[in-house]
């Protein structure tokens, strides 16, 4: 029998932001779930060794993930992976969530942390090698490819500034983009350019990734002469784009051209009563301390709502 069971606030996404939320609602007192459609922990989880988490030397994002999870459970919250969506409403005071599970879920306060992806290039080899030589983010992974030549896709902003920081680390960066000209900022364009470090491969594409235990060589095809050849490189960034996870709150809040959460300095969004954390906000850095401190920011500002709407209901019964 289907069931409708209320909380103070629910969490949609169970990364490092909502993971955050959680103990902090949690610790707070209030009665707090936290749902996710995978597993505790989101992309965290598929990091190897993150090595730049203060206070912590070297763990991998899986173990994180569980003491973020433990913490949260043992001040009471209630966490519910592997479940999806089938209909939300947020406006209104009381805010409705119908899970995979036939449950309705409600709660005065939503803190929407669903996170976001990498937009991946789609070639064959890409999934094989992701973790292996395929990165998406130098701040996490530069460091394990110190001394060693490698390549970066895209010709944005991200990509040229990326590339810059990673040769801190790394011998050689090839610059792979697909037209004859980059869509950055004119300086990040001219800093690349007088970087001894940096090559470029234009108006070319990969079109597939090689190797063993590790990546060892790509597949580039020049889109002029249609010829393709063998590259070889110890490890691939891409930064072609970031795409949040967001297409199931279309029409059910406001949303960027880009898919993002607008949020205030608090987390609040345009509807009363509902915050964004992590990397579903339009926000320029993602890193995992970054959605731990939206989750701890989002989960403060909804506890100040929700204390404020007790106090409330609760004077207007003894008046």
């Amino acid at each position: 029998m289907n069931q409708n069971i209320h909380y103070d606030a629910i969490v949609i996404g169970a990364g490092p932001a909502g993971l955050t939320a959680g103990i902090y609602l949690s610790r707070a007192r209030l009665k707090t779930l936290v749902i996710s459609e995978g597993m505790a922990g989101g992309q965290m989880i598929l990091t190897h060794e993150i090595a730049n988490y203060p206070g912590v030397e070297s763990i991998s994002g899986y173990q994180l993930a569980a003491i973020m999870k433990k913490q949260a459970v043992a001040f009471g919250c209630d966490i519910r992976t592997n479940v999806s969506i089938q209909d939300i409403a947020l406006t209104g005071k009381l805010k409705r969530i119908i899970l995979s599970d036939g449950n309705t879920y409600t709660g005065e306060s939503v803190i929407l942390t669903p996170g976001g992806r990498p937009r991946t290039l789609g070639v064959k080899g890409e999934d094989t090698f992701k973790g292996r030589g395929i990165s998406y983010c130098a701040t996490c992974d530069g460091d394990f490819f110190t001394g060693k030549e490698i390549v970066v896709v895209g010709g944005g902003n991200s990509a040229l500034e990326e590339a810059l920081s990673l040769t801190k680390y790394v011998s050689k960066v090839t610059i792979v983009h697909q037209f004859d000209h980059f869509q950055a900022f004119e300086h990040a364009v001219e800093e690349a350019r007088n970087n001894p470090k940096i090559q470029f491969i234009m108006e070319s594409l990969i079109t597939g990734f090689h190797g063993d235990e590790s990546i060892r060589h790509v597949d580039i095809k020049n889109l002029r002469s249609g010829r393709i050849s063998s590259f070889k490189t110890e490890g691939v960034f891409i930064f072609i784009g970031y795409l949040p996870n967001t297409e199931f709150l279309k029409d059910k809040i406001e949303l960027n051209q880009r898919g993002e959460i607008p949020v205030k300095p608090d987390m609040s969004t345009n509807i009363e009563g509902v915050y964004a954390a992590g990397d579903c906000t339009a926000k320029r850095f993602r890193q995992i301390t970054t959605a731990v401190g939206d989750g701890t920011v989002a989960a403060l500002a909804a506890s100040n709502y929700l204390h404020a709407l007790k106090a409330k209901q609760k004077q207007l019964i003894t008046v």
